[in-house]
């Protein structure tokens, strides 16, 4: 498919209507907030939107299919195209970011979007900076919010205008920006949006790295490196799971326990007793420690690698709905382990839920 007749200053084509895109066909291009607003909401169907800074990957393709699937074939999917200045810190970050609409027409088109919504930057701040902003709060000021401040303030401003623009019944974003996810779950129930807002799962490459528009920056033998975070984050993940499946097992062969005949009959003594004696070396400090540290091993040890290494920025162990840090002694209920760095010039980020106390 041929788009680049569709860049610059061009109008929109036809709009489209309350008829769904077919997969393949080329959106509604919409450069204004005029535009959009002409556009035709689907009669007794939802509209559903995804937001996105463009460079359109798989990750992004996987929003959109699962947008279009939510709005059912009625209904209308729109995609947002927008480069928010406002969430970077540095003028060489924003020119560095990169611009692909010709490229993410066809990825839209594919997905299956009726509409991409393409405003340049005049048009979402036509008085220039705006003077009135979301704060993010005290959950914007961890982790990313460290490393890049006023990052979420910048991004929540422009998700509040694009919400309000688009006016959607559901919003989809990416759980791989697991913190910018749970602001925007916190800020539409805080401010009383009338949206769903859904959580799509991390799209990753054969070999575990997540899908990221930075990931393009990455040499060969960097992306070698940055395989370390998905390896970290995996393996915290099995530490944690072998450790819960020992207890399991420790527990149903304990003294007293109803499970402990048939567990002895099943596993035998010795079994039994050095599952028990794992356990107690394998949690010297609970599990959130031991999935700590199991990931700062791994990561630690990309460090080390010469010419490529891998800086850490953070790896944190945090309840999803605030960002604070997990106790130690924390033995149920669901975390995030997050983790940032940088290799050579590229910084990327990557997140996994965990579930403490699954098998209880």
């Amino acid at each position: 498919m041929t788009t680049s007749s569709r860049t610059g200053n061009t109008g929109p084509t036809a709009l489209q209507g309350t008829a769904p895109a077919l997969q393949g066909t080329t959106p509604a291009l919409l450069r204004t907030a005029a535009e959009l607003d002409a556009l035709p909401r689907p009669a007794g169907a939802e509209r559903a939107v995804v937001m996105t800074m463009g460079a359109l990957h798989e990750g992004h393709a996987t929003l959109i299919r699962a947008a279009r699937e939510a709005a059912g074939p009625d209904g209308q999917v729109v995609v947002t195209v927008f480069v928010n200045p406002l969430q970077f810190g540095e003028a060489a970050d924003l020119d560095r970011y990169p611009r692909t609409l010709d490229a993410d027409l066809e990825t839209a088109a594919a997905a299956g979007a009726d509409a991409v919504f393409a405003p340049g930057v005049d048009e979402v701040y036509p008085g220039g900076e705006p003077q009135v902003r979301i704060t993010a709060g005290p959950m914007g000021e961890r982790l990313e919010g460290v490393s890049r401040p006023g990052h979420f303030d910048g991004m929540l401003t422009v998700v509040a205008k694009l919400l309000h623009l688009t006016r959607p019944d559901e919003a989809f974003y990416g759980q791989k920006d697991a913190q910018q996810l749970a602001l925007i779950r916190r800020m539409v129930r805080d401010l009383n949006f009338g949206v769903r807002i859904t959580g799509v799962p991390t799209v990753r490459d054969p070999d575990g790295l997540a899908l990221s528009s930075r990931n393009r920056f990455l040499s060969p033998q960097e992306r070698h490196t940055a395989l370390a975070l998905p390896r970290a984050l995996f393996a915290a993940r099995d530490r944690l799971a072998a450790q819960q499946a020992l207890h399991e097992r420790a527990k149903a062969t304990a003294p007293g326990g109803d499970g402990r005949a048939a567990g002895l009959n099943r596993l035998g003594e010795a079994r039994a007793a050095a599952d028990a004696q794992a356990v107690a070396l394998a949690r010297p400090n609970g599990a959130p420690a031991a999935v700590r540290a199991t990931a700062h091993a791994i990561l630690e040890e990309a460090a080390t690698r010469g010419k490529y290494p891998l800086v850490l920025d953070y790896l944190a162990l945090v309840d999803p709905a605030d960002f604070t840090e997990i106790p130690d002694d924390r033995e149920s209920g669901e975390a995030v382990l997050a983790v940032a760095a940088r290799v050579g010039e590229t910084r990327l980020i990557d997140n996994i839920p965990l579930t403490f106390g699954a098998l209880s």
